[in-house]
Formats: structure tokens, C-alpha cells, sequence
């Protein structure tokens, strides 16, 4: 399908599955979120960048990989003395730990303390029963092309990032 000056139709306005309505979708629901995470900073005394840290770590564990200082220095685009910052300040509130490789120990490994996990627990809490209700709305079909639309998002994302191309 061509737009009217002839170039490629890319769905800007064609309806509630159009790019526009992606965006604004995208967009509110990112704003939400982040609504929430800077709520969870300010009840634990963090910045907002602490609490990303946060996420990376537990994604990190939840699959397997360690997270290192240099790894999370390169997931949140961070100078060295950030991270160094940021890490002091999550230990500091009990939130990580950190843990010398045995085998090399210049490499640091960063664990999320269980205690912290049961705090962002509770505060998420909400917002994972909200998450509940809201797929409850969706039938198993549904839901699948919704996590791939997610999966193919956050890939495109990465690869911006990557790419160091800029939106």
C-alpha cells in the first residue's frame, strides 16, 4: 500500500493497530511504569537508575548469567563511576551483594538479596496482580502474539542500541 505522495504506507493512522496508535500505547504504558519504579526509588531511598540496576541483576539471575559491574555498566550505557556509585549505594541499602569469582578474582559478580526481593515483591505486588487481571481479559492464542510482539520489540530496541542509531 502507497501513501499519497506515492512513498510506502507505514501505518502511521490507519486505526487502533496503526504505528500512531502503537506509539501512544507504547508510550503510556512506558510512562506508567516508570511512574512506578520511581515510586519504588523514593520509598528505598534510591535514584531511578538503581532501580534499573535492580531489574538487570534480577533478569540476569533469573536466566542464568552472571551480572557483572562491566555488564551492567554496558546494559545502562553507564560510565565506570556510576555503576561504582549506583552499586555502592544498592549495597549500602542491602539491596545487592557483590561476590569475587574464585577462579579470577578481578571479575565481581552481582547477587539481588533475597531480603530486598521480598521488599520488591510486596511494592510490585499490585502491579503483578494488575498485570494478572489484564491478561485474564486475553485467551492463551491471544496472549502469544502479544509476547511476540513484546519478544520482536525488545529486539528492535536492542538493536537501535546497538546500532547506535538514536529515535
Amino acid at each position: 500500500m502507497r501513501t499519497a505522495d506515492g512513498g510506502p504506507d507505514r501505518g502511521m493512522d490507519d486505526g487502533p493497530t496503526g504505528l500512531q496508535s502503537f506509539a501512544v500505547l507504547l508510550r503510556r504504558m512506558n510512562s506508567e511504569f516508570n511512574r512506578i519504579a520511581h515510586e519504588f526509588a523514593q520509598s528505598q531511598g534510591l535514584h531511578p537508575t538503581d532501580v534499573q540496576a535492580l531489574i538487570a541483576i534480577l533478569d540476569a539471575e533469573r536466566t542464568g548469567a552472571a551480572m557483572t559491574p562491566g555488564g551492567l555498566r554496558e546494559q545502562l550505557d553507564l560510565t565506570s563511576g556510576a555503576v561504582t556509585a549506583c552499586l555502592d549505594r544498592l549495597e549500602r541499602a542491602g539491596h545487592i551483594w557483590r561476590v569475587r569469582d574464585n577462579s579470577d578474582r578481578r571479575v565481581v559478580h552481582l547477587h539481588y538479596a533475597a531480603a530486598a526481593k521480598a521488599v520488591a515483591r510486596d511494592f510490585f505486588m499490585p502491579l503483578a496482580d494488575s498485570t494478572e487481571t489484564a491478561r485474564r481479559q486475553f485467551d492463551e492464542a491471544e496472549l502469544a502474539v502479544v509476547v511476540r510482539f513484546l519478544d520482536a520489540m525488545n529486539d528492535e530496541l536492542a538493536q537501535l542500541r546497538k546500532d547506535g542509531r538514536r529515535p
